[in-house]
């Protein structure tokens, strides 16, 4: 019988619900491009922490932190790029 790593499948729990519950500010923001709730030193923050989470992830050989923030790295970033490109909209 297989070897099943429980840790492993709270972490990938953990990763989906996580990045899941920041996909719905991503789209929200691409639909109104109304860029005006978000704060620019919480984006560079919050991008800089989740690439550290990559990083260790990736150190650690976890598949739930390298799947979780790399889509997060993604939508962190393209939240960023909203934020530049529709900043002077109203």
């Amino acid at each position: 019988m297989e070897n099943i790593d429980y840790i492993e499948i709270i972490g990938l729990c953990a990763a989906v619900l996580t990045t899941a519950a920041f996909l719905p500010q991503v789209y929200k923001t691409w639909k109104t491009k109304d860029v005006s709730g978000l704060s620019i030193s919480m984006l560079i923050m919050f991008f800089t922490g989740v690439v550290l989470w990559l990083i260790y992830g990736i150190s650690l050989k976890s598949l739930s932190l390298i799947l979780a923030n790399s889509i997060t790295v993604f939508s962190a970033l393209l939240l960023f790029v909203f934020k530049i490109k529709y900043r002077n909209r109203k």
